[in-house]
């Protein structure tokens, strides 16, 4: 079947949490505030936030995401808590390769929720998403062997850890070499 066919919902939920796709405008601001206030955390592991994007940037960003969705290329979902409507964070289903079936599962989170199990919590929506309802075979994520929380929820999901490849990435701010984890789950 075609991806462009497939019947992929917008939203999902949790016990305390939804999951939703960016909208076509207007989510910019509150993930824009969100890597602001996470700049400190963010920066020591990912690329886009070596400095904080202005609010035109994070939107233009969005809608392609939002794009990316549509097309069937990743499944990016904001995380917001269900009682509060807070924005918490972003996961995502990218990396897709519908011949094999299979995805990389990426993350990151408003540093204030941290500690919280709302990353757990929504990954482990998004995993049995993927291989429930996408049916992808495999589910990967790669993190930075020195990024403890990161690390901590595959493990605690039940990914296996395939393996920890040496001197495989630059380190966010490009200065140095670093070792990546490889989880996966598969089905």
């Amino acid at each position: 079947m075609n991806p462009l066919l497939m019947e992929v919902p917008t939203q999902l939920e949790t016990e305390r949490l939804i999951l939703r796709a960016p909208l076509l405008s207007g989510d910019g601001e509150v993930v824009n505030q969100a890597i602001k206030a996470s700049h400190q955390e963010l920066k020591a592991w990912l690329p886009f936030a070596q400095t904080i994007p202005a609010v035109e940037e994070t939107e233009i960003n969005l809608r392609g995401a939002h794009i990316s969705f549509l097309k069937r290329e990743n499944f990016r979902f904001l995380i917001f808590d269900k009682n509060t409507f807070d924005f918490i964070g972003t996961t995502s289903l990218q990396g897709i390769d519908w011949e094999i079936p299979k995805c990389e599962l990426g993350y990151w989170m408003n540093t204030k929720f941290v500690g919280r199990g709302y990353m757990t919590e929504a990954v482990k929506k998004l995993t049995d998403f993927g291989l429930e309802q996408l049916q992808f075979k495999r589910i990967q994520i790669r993190c930075e062997s020195a990024n403890i929380r990161s690390r901590s929820i595959p493990e605690k999901l039940g990914f296996i850890l395939e393996g920890i490849h040496k001197n495989d990435d630059l380190s966010a701010d490009g200065s140095r070499l670093t070792d990546t984890c490889v989880y996966a789950i598969t089905r």
